[in-house]
């Protein structure tokens, strides 16, 4: 996808399973960038969803390559 900004059309295209939160189709993370993108933004999940977010983060950014830096991201994972 060369491009952060997912349209409309790729974005209904993705399986549940690309998603930080599969039921609600939030976070999406089909690639290294959004996964990034969904570290910045995990601040805006409910807190509710944070544990399930931040696991998702960790296993796609596994996935990725991708090293995450936010200590606030390990915490609700770890919980």
């Amino acid at each position: 996808m060369g491009h952060d900004i997912l349209n409309a059309e790729e974005r209904r295209e993705l399986p549940d399973s690309e998603f930080g939160l599969p039921d609600r189709r939030e976070f999406p993370m089909p690639d290294a960038a959004h996964v990034r993108a969904a570290e910045a933004y995990f601040r805006y999940c409910p807190e509710n969803r944070k544990h399930e977010l931040a696991v998702n983060i960790l296993r796609k950014a596994d996935e990725y390559g991708v090293n995450i830096h936010s200590q606030t991201i390990m915490e609700w994972a770890n919980q």
